[in-house]
């Protein structure tokens, strides 16, 4: 039976490297020199400072421009003519001509210009709701990143403690050389997995630095209950809230447009008139004559027939579109509500099951290797066993936020919140 390590030695290292039972997953108290910074306050930053959301408000400015110009009249046109260069015998006619839109081009137009207007305020909307979800995404990153980091050097320390006690113990000759190998061996996959999770912890803050479109976010300490599961709403609840979701608004605005520039080219077969008001003076008599006359084009050849039917057949193509992104919509929404479902019963069948369980093997291992049943790879075996359960617990909270803010950037809604409405366990 191997030679049994000092109880002192291991009440030590059970203390001071080990957290108890209602500790092991918690938040590192943040320091009171940073700047704290809530998801509330991110969310804000990233609508306000993000450029792909500025980018999306131009194009609304834009729209708005376009549809104040489609409901503007053409203007009128103004025109002269001098007849025979002989200034005796001159005539001098000057008339104004006014174009006349006939088939309700101008309402069609504005039609069309209002279905854009409303095309590019969804489209913002959609922008945002990205936004919202790669930031909520890579504030939990971060969070279970700093999370990670801690664990790591936690068990880094262990990893030193028993490799130094191992070898004074060889030293002492109370265990074999092999024994303080192993321990070595242990301490070097715990440095490597630490230098992991800083650099997790590095690209996750760098992530939401560009999410928010703040390079100063990268260094702000993050506030947030992150151990606390997004809440799993029904599948039909999803379903109601997606038809309503920017990206169906989308899909069923082009539509609208298509429509309406259907409307608009067939509008444009009905030619329009120009109507001619004017004065003519002959220099001859000295009389002024009123002109008055009016024009209008022969639609012989130029009946506008083919871009009313590309306009028509895009229009049938966006109802296609449609159908097919509700379906592919719907579809993808399942599977992310499957994939929060899922996540969220490993995470609390982890934190109710296999933590403590994991917690007290290591616990037994400790006191029966401090009563000489065990012996010392026992309990590297089971810290090992509860840093994994630890790591898959965390794996399992950031599937989970990650599966919410994807239903989230689906749904478009910020009302329609699955980390506000949250459930802890």
């Amino acid at each position: 039976m191997q030679k049994l390590l000092p109880s002192a030695l291991v009440a030590v290292m059970l203390c001071a490297m080990l957290l108890p039972a209602s500790a092991q997953i918690q938040n590192s108290p943040p320091p009171t020199s940073a700047a704290v910074l809530p998801l509330t306050a991110a969310l804000r930053q990233a609508l306000a400072n993000n450029p792909d959301i500025a980018a999306a408000r131009r194009e609304v400015q834009a729209s708005e421009g376009a549809l104040r110009q489609a409901g503007v009249m053409p203007n009128p046109e103004l025109s002269a003519f001098v007849e025979d260069a002989r200034q005796d015998s001159r005539s001098t006619t000057i008339q104004i001509n006014q174009a006349l839109e006939l088939g309700g081009k101008r309402g069609a137009r504005v039609s069309v210009a209002e279905r854009s207007r409303s095309a590019a305020l969804n489209e913002l909307a959609i922008k945002s709701a990205e936004i919202r979800a790669a930031v909520t995404t890579h504030f939990f990153a971060v969070l279970i990143a700093q999370e990670r980091q801690r664990l790591a050097t936690v068990s880094l320390e262990l990893a030193q403690r028993a490799s130094h006690a191992a070898s004074r113990q060889v030293n002492l000759g109370k265990i074999p050389p092999l024994e303080a190998t192993r321990a070595g061996i242990a301490e070097s996959g715990v440095r490597v997995e630490l230098a992991q999770a800083n650099s997790e912890l590095m690209i996750a803050r760098q992530g939401l630095a560009t999410a928010m479109g703040n390079k100063l976010a990268a260094e702000q300490q993050l506030q947030a209950e992150f151990h606390t599961l997004p809440a799993l709403p029904s599948m039909q609840k999803l379903t109601q809230a997606l038809a309503r979701s920017p990206l169906m608004q989308r899909a069923q605005l082009e539509v609208d447009k298509r429509v309406s520039m259907s409307a608009l080219e067939k509008s444009r077969q009905i030619p329009d008139l120009t109507l001619s008001i004017g004065s003519k003076r002959e220099q001859q008599t000295g009389r002024n004559q009123a002109i008055v006359g009016i024009s209008i084009p022969l639609n012989l050849f130029d009946r506008n027939q083919g871009n009313l039917q590309e306009a028509l057949s895009r229009a049938d193509k966006a109802r296609d579109e449609l159908t097919a992104t509700e379906n592919r919509l719907h579809g993808e929404v399942l599977q992310a509500h499957q994939r929060l479902s899922l996540a969220r019963e490993e995470a609390e069948m982890l934190k109710k099951t296999m933590l403590p369980g994991a917690q007290q093997a290591y616990e037994l291992a400790i006191k029966g290797f401090e009563y000489g049943k065990f012996n010392f790879m026992d309990v590297l075996d089971a810290q090992r066993s509860l840093l994994q359960a630890r790591a898959q617990y965390l794996r399992s909270l950031s599937e989970a936020q990650r599966a919410a803010a994807e239903i989230e950037a689906y749904l478009g809604d910020s009302e329609f919140s699955l980390f506000t409405a949250t459930s802890s366990f």
